[in-house]
């Protein structure tokens, strides 16, 4: 039997486990925290992902590794990658940790992105802030994710105070200025490419955020088929130019029909969670199909569906529970402010019936504001399902 190792211990681990089970295979999860949600339903080693001591047991105990998060250190992964068969690679992982070396990756396969720069002084940053204009975005090249690690300038008084909040990362992390865009809407691809060079994408995903954290998606997106396709294009570039392996997201802004690049992400991804029952085959298990070798699963969209996230702690399940094709799914963890502790997938056959029973959930557990711009773009009149 097949041992796969995980680096990394949250819900994205702890999904992969569930869904991939019925495969017939095992998994071992490594993390540094001994409550790591994902040790609730796999064996987990706890150890710091720079032990190489603790990495060699991890090593010897499993087939092939994967990670659940882009931060594990690229070094511990290359260092693995000696030993056991690592996908997706550590050169793609170190790529993506890097937003300097990302978007000049998105740059340099044509893809359309906001104007950026690599920023090593208050100097730099005030010329640059001329340059492109405000408002525009401050950010660390390292370590950010759900909008940690960054600073709007809105005003020229605030480059003291930008340069003040993340200027002491310049030497550590780096710092990077982008541009704002005032685009349309968000959306992202969440594809995957396997062993053998095959790739697929799921329909693109519309998504909302509250204060730089994910709040819902919905597949398949408000756009149309030309833009749907141009999207597929970019992520399939990024893919061969990385040899990449397993599932990944790459993050766009609609402005118009215009589609630019945001970021990436290098393994399976908040706005794919809908994939778990909304279609054939969900990106986690379409990603460790992938890091095996396997067959990839069609990835087709069963009708409409969208994923509510749920931030802090679990609202009340009955409401979901109470629609046909409501799902939960509840990660485990304990409540704290700020914190993904689970999701809830919506399925319907029709956009009218999806919008139907959005407002029935958001008005039973008062998320109406959160229910709102979903409803809405359905009733724009959303993709039909290829």
């Amino acid at each position: 039997m097949i041992t796969v190792g995980i680096l990394g211990g949250g819900q994205l681990a702890r999904m992969m486990v569930l869904e991939a089970a019925p495969l017939g295979i095992r998994f071992v999860v490594f993390d540094p925290a001994a409550d790591a949600c994902a040790g609730q339903v796999a064996p987990l080693q706890v150890g710091a992902f720079d032990d190489l001591a603790a990495l060699e047991e991890f090593a010897s105990r499993v087939d092939v590794v994967t990670f659940d998060f882009e931060n594990v250190p690229a070094a511990s992964a290359r260092w693995l990658a000696e030993r056991k068969p690592v996908f997706p690679s550590p050169a793609a992982l170190a790529v993506a940790q890097d937003r300097l070396s990302e978007k000049t990756l998105f740059q340099e396969l044509g893809i359309p992105l906001p104007p950026f720069a690599d920023i090593g002084s208050r100097e730099q940053l005030a010329a640059k802030v001329a340059e492109f204009g405000l408002p525009c975005i401050l950010k660390t090249r390292r370590l950010g994710y759900d909008g940690k690690g960054q600073f709007r300038l809105r005003s020229e008084a605030d480059i003291d105070a930008a340069w003040q909040a993340l200027g002491a990362q310049a030497d550590k992390t780096g710092l990077i200025l982008e541009g704002f865009v005032a685009f349309d809407r968000e959306v992202s691809v969440v594809a995957v490419r396997g062993r053998d060079g095959e790739f697929r994408a799921w329909p693109l995903t519309g998504n909302w955020h509250v204060d730089g954290v994910l709040s819902a998606s919905l597949a398949p997106a408000t756009v149309s088929a030309a833009q749907q396709q141009t999207a597929i294009s970019y992520a399939r570039r990024v893919a061969e130019r990385l040899d990449y392996v397993g599932v990944f997201a790459l993050e766009l802004f609609c402005r118009g029909e215009e589609l630019l690049a945001n970021e990436m992400a290098p393994r399976v991804h908040n706005s794919g969670h809908w994939t778990s029952d909304g279609a054939e085959t969900s990106q986690f298990q379409n990603h460790v199909r992938a890091v095996l070798g396997l067959p990839l699963g069609d990835t087709r969209v069963l009708g409409h569906a969208c994923m509510l996230n749920w931030i802090g702690q679990m609202p009340d399940p009955a409401p979901v529970l109470a629609e046909p094709a409501g799902h939960w799914h509840d990660y485990g963890k304990q409540p704290r402010d700020g914190r993904k502790v689970g999701h809830a997938n919506l399925r319907e056959d029709s956009t009218a019936a999806l919008a139907g029973a959005l407002e029935r959930v958001g008005a039973a557990l008062g998320r109406q504001a959160q229910v709102a711009p979903v409803v809405q773009s359905l009733r724009d009149g959303g993709v039909t399902p290829a």
